[in-house]
C-alpha cells in the first residue's frame, strides 16, 4: 500500500513599491563632533597627510570646521560638518535641490553619497549617516583640476574608520 500526500500552496499579493533596505548606522550612540581640537574624529596632520599638503590653516572650529590646506598643486578648501540630529535624506534633498549629481556608496558600512555639481567639478562633498546624525566632508581644489570626490571620500573613509 503507497500512501500519497498532497500539499497546497497558498499566494498572497500586496501592494506597493519595492524599496531597497535601508541599513541602520553600525555606530548609533558614536558622536563625531568637535573635541580636544579635531573635527571628525582627525587631528590636523592626519588631514595634511591624507590631501598631501604641506602646510594647512583651520580658520574655523566648532559644529563646522574649515581648513584651508596648501598642496604641490595649489590650494585645497575643506568643510567638515557633522549635525548630530541631522539625516542622510534630507542632505540628499538639499544636495538634489542645488542640481548636484549624487553618487550612492556604502563607506565603511555607512550609507553615503558623493555629490557635485556640473558647474563646479573641482569640488565635490561626502556625506554619510552616522552615529546619531550625519556628517559631510567638502573639498575644493582651488587652482587644479583635483579629484574632488576622491578626497572627500578619502576624508569620509578615515573619520568613519578612526578610534574615538
Amino acid at each position: 500500500m503507497i500512501a500519497m500526500t498532497a500539499a497546497t500552496a497558498c499566494t498572497h499579493t500586496v501592494g506597493g513599491v519595492a524599496e531597497r533596505a535601508r541599513h541602520a548606522v553600525p555606530d548609533r550612540d558614536r558622536s563625531y563632533g568637535y573635541v580636544d581640537d579635531r573635527c571628525g574624529l582627525l587631528q590636523d596632520d592626519s588631514l595634511k597627510e591624507l590631501l598631501g599638503a604641506s602646510s594647512l590653516v583651520k580658520p574655523f572650529s566648532g559644529a563646522v570646521c574649515q581648513y584651508v590646506l596648501s598642496t604641490d598643486s595649489g590650494v585645497v578648501d575643506v568643510v567638515f560638518t557633522w549635525f548630530d540630529k541631522g539625516s542622510i535624506d534630507r542632505e540628499r534633498d538639499v544636495a538634489v535641490a542645488h542640481d548636484a549629481r549624487l553618487t550612492d556608496k556604502t563607506v565603511v558600512r555607512h550609507p553615503a553619497f558623493l555629490a557635485q555639481r556640473p558647474d563646479t567639478p573641482n569640488a565635490c562633498s561626502a556625506t554619510a549617516a552616522a552615529g546619531s546624525g550625519v556628517l559631510t566632508w567638502w573639498v575644493q581644489f582651488r587652482q587644479s583640476a583635483g579629484d574632488a570626490c576622491s578626497a572627500a571620500e578619502t576624508l569620509l573613509t578615515a573619520t568613519l574608520s578612526a578610534d574615538s
